[in-house]
């Protein structure tokens, strides 16, 4: 009776994915040139299967798309030929830029996820918008958050899109020798999901709950290929720069003329692994970090944006918790503090990366990385090291082993022997079921140093389960007092923590609101160095309301104790007197946020936050605002404003970070970014203007200009130019 019982409640289950069993479809072999111009008039799409029958994913998930979607593909010893037909309502699409790896919500566009290697937990992602902006992204940890979504991935391929009246084509040409596969494969598993703005609709062509990412890895259809793939030779990659850089610092009045040259290599080895090699790299593109402001007491993380560290940037980051402690963090390379506490940037001399499939079931990661000498600042030259290696289990979980060691090899006068040297070693379990209803992770990792003490562990497991109404899951960290990892994020040691949750969400697909959903979360930190007091907790009670017209409304309220161990000033002046510490303070606050539909030329959210802070009050405000000229033009401005009161004697403050930006995509290949950073808790106005132009395919010449002013007085603190060229050389 309970085995009859169980099978009558699967039922569903596999009823809804026994429908999706037919989601298979062959790519033909051919012969045939194709003309990648958008146009399908070539004889051999007549002949190619096709991915057809699009799902809906929103605003309901169990019924066709309004607007179908047909994949046609076929292949040759070389490249995989794609023929694409999207039904539209008309040609009034939403495209906010013409530059390259763009985002995909609010605009319209499609992207294609072709999982090589059969594991469903890593993949590639092609997408291309009516206008043919195309993107490229890797995908990790089977698709399961958004932090396994990277669009700083670069590989050369072609396409190209055509504009009609109630529908648009793509030809899109992706070379064999840009994807990794094993030799002789004869089947992919393979998924499409797209953006249709005109109707309001998201659509898969396998089948994606809505309590699931749009791309995660665990739903997917396969592509089964006429005759067994045959490796080509992948080209070596040779990417050199030239970049000449002229500065001034204000304060000390010195002015510096710098001219630099390097380079990178990707050289690959097999089918699945890739060697990355740099040489004297340089930086001086990359992206201004977004400024934040900070009202705790501890360190804030920012993502990577260096090239060099983004290839499998997973197999080597994403060990331990993101939050308490990641044992590497890859932005910890080239700087280092000075002998006045300052961080400085230390140039990196040299570089090297093997990663990649050693096979279906083995991933490797080594890293190597050699920085300079800086006696003058008493910075030592140090080794930097990163071995990783994962094996898959069961369908899609993986076991993971990490060894991370940073080490001077050189004596130095001004270098304490504690820190000569500072390894982690570390296992990882990443769980993730075949259909992602459990997803979690369980490490344990152990610090080593000279004269290190004995609380040098670390340890925790996050498990959750999804599931379309109710989802609950527990997070938990310990992290000993003498963890140390100088590579690594470690926002706080001493502390055992408990984060469960438990969400409910009421599904009303179709009509105004697309969902409710409701969560609780109590979090609690205990410090086991003080007789496991209890130091932090907080109850955060939230609202969230979806609606169908892609706008969102929140509510939470927070209920929160904080213990402090030592004195601490929340508002960040100098002048201020601290909270004392050895004194706990309770307040509560409540916060609210509104989010509108991103699809309109004029798009705003609005933030505000008031309450408790601990022995006083804080009101906040966040909001944004965006305004898309398309495709030319995209303008947003961002503010953040904190009033802080607290009683006297103790300080006040007003908090202003003011962001505007502007975006300016002059064709497919000219584009012109400026931002603008306002903050007077850091004290800066800084400003970073960059011109970019593609030259030839991920060859670019850059132009940036970066000032920075002091808030109070405007006077100017630092100022460069930079005038930067790369060429991507395939040999």
């Amino acid at each position: 009776m309970r085995s009859l019982l169980s099978l009558f409640l699967l039922f569903p289950l596999f009823w809804v994915y026994g429908q999706q069993n037919d989601k298979v479809f062959t790519v033909k072999y051919t012969q045939t040139p194709f003309k990648i111009d958008g146009i399908l008039d070539e004889e051999a799409w007549k002949e190619a299967e096709s991915a057809h029958d699009f799902m809906q994913y929103f605003p309901t998930d169990s019924v066709l798309a309004k607007r179908q979607t047909d994949i046609k593909m076929m292949y040759d010893a070389n490249t995989l030929y794609l023929g694409l037909r999207l039904e539209t309502a008309g040609d009034e699409y939403v495209i906010p830029s013409l530059q390259r790896d763009f985002r995909a919500g609010g605009n319209d566009n499609i992207s294609l996820i072709f999982d090589t290697f059969n594991d469903g937990t890593n993949a590639f992602l092609f997408g291309i918008n009516p206008l043919g902006v195309r993107r490229e992204a890797l995908i990790s940890n089977g698709g399961s958050d958004l932090d396994g979504f990277t669009t700083s991935w670069d590989v050369k391929w072609r396409g190209e899109t055509r504009i009609y009246e109630d529908h648009y084509t793509a030809e899109i040409a992706i070379p064999l020798s840009s994807l990794k596969f094993k030799n002789g494969e004869t089947r992919w598993r393979f998924n499409s999901y797209r953006f249709d703005m005109q109707d309001n609709e998201r659509s898969t062509w396998y089948r994606i709950p809505q309590n699931q990412l749009i791309f995660n890895l665990a739903f997917m259809g396969e592509m089964h290929f006429e005759k067994p793939l045959q490796r080509s030779r992948t080209p070596i990659a040779l990417i050199p720069y030239l970049n000449t850089r002229l500065s001034k610092d204000f304060e000390t009045g010195n002015s510096f003329e710098d001219f630099k040259f390097g380079g990178d290599a990707k050289i690959p080895i097999g089918g699945g692994l890739n060697l990355d090699l740099t040489l004297n790299p340089d930086f001086s593109n990359v992206e201004v970090d977004n400024v934040v402001v900070n009202l705790t007491r501890f360190e804030i993380s920012l993502p990577e944006r260096r090239q060099f560290f983004i290839d499998n940037s997973d197999l080597f980051g994403t060990f331990g918790d993101s939050r308490d402690m990641n044992p590497f963090f890859s932005r910890r390379i080239g700087i280092a503090t000075n002998a006045d506490g300052e961080t400085i940037e230390n140039r990196i001399i040299a570089g090297a990366r093997l990663s990649g499939k050693i096979d279906e079931d083995w991933r490797i990661g080594l890293m190597n990385v050699q920085t300079e000498e800086d006696t003058e600042n008493e910075i030592p030259s140090v080794n930097n090291t990163v071995v990783a290696l994962q094996k898959k289990m069961f369908s899609r979980s993986n076991l993971s082993f990490l060894l991370v060691n940073k080490e001077s090899f050189k004596d130095y006068e001004f270098l304490d022997p504690e820190d000569r040297y500072n390894r982690v070693v570390g296992l990882d379990y990443n769980l993730a079921s075949s259909d992602n209803s459990w997803v979690g992770k369980f490490f344990a990792h152990k610090s080593f140093a000279h004269n290190i003490g004995d609380e040098s562990y670390s340890g925790g497991i996050n498990l959750r389960h999804n599931a379309t109404n109710f989802s609950y899951g527990v997070r938990g960290n310990y992290v000993g007092n003498d963890f140390r990892s100088d590579l690594g994020f470690i926002r706080r040691t001493d502390i055992v923590s408990a984060r469960p949750f438990a969400e409910y969400t009421i599904w009303r697909r179709g009509e105004k609101v697309n969902n409710y959903r409701f969560r609780v979360s109590p979090n609690a930190i205990w410090r086991p160095g003080l007789d496991y007091q209890n130091t932090d907790y907080a109850v955060f009670s939230s609202l969230n309301a979806e609606f169908t017209n892609q706008s969102e409304f929140s509510a939470r309220v927070i209920n929160r104790f904080t213990y402090l161990t030592d004195p601490f000033d929340p508002t960040g002046d100098d002048d201020a007197l601290p909270l004392p510490g050895d004194v706990g303070y309770y307040y509560n606050s409540f916060e609210m946020e509104y989010r509108s539909d991103r699809r309109k030329v004029l798009s705003y959210n609005l933030q505000p936050n008031y309450g408790g802070f601990y022995n006083g009050e804080r009101f906040s405000f966040e909001g944004g605002l965006n305004l898309r000229l398309q495709p030319k033009m995209l303008f947003s401005l961002n503010v953040n404003y904190d009033r802080i009161d607290l009683p006297e004697p103790y300080g006040d403050a007003d908090i202003w970070l003011i962001v505007p930006r502007m975006n300016f995509t002059f064709s497919k290949s000219v584009f012109w970014s400026t931002i603008i950073q306002y903050s007077n808790q850091l004290d800066n106005l800084g400003i970073n203007s960059r011109l970019q132009w593609r030259f030839a395919p991920l060859s670019d010449l850059f132009l940036v200009y970066n000032d920075n002013y002091f808030v109070n007085t405007i006077m100017p603190k630092n100022r460069s130019l930079n005038l930067k060229v790369t060429y991507w050389l395939n040999i």
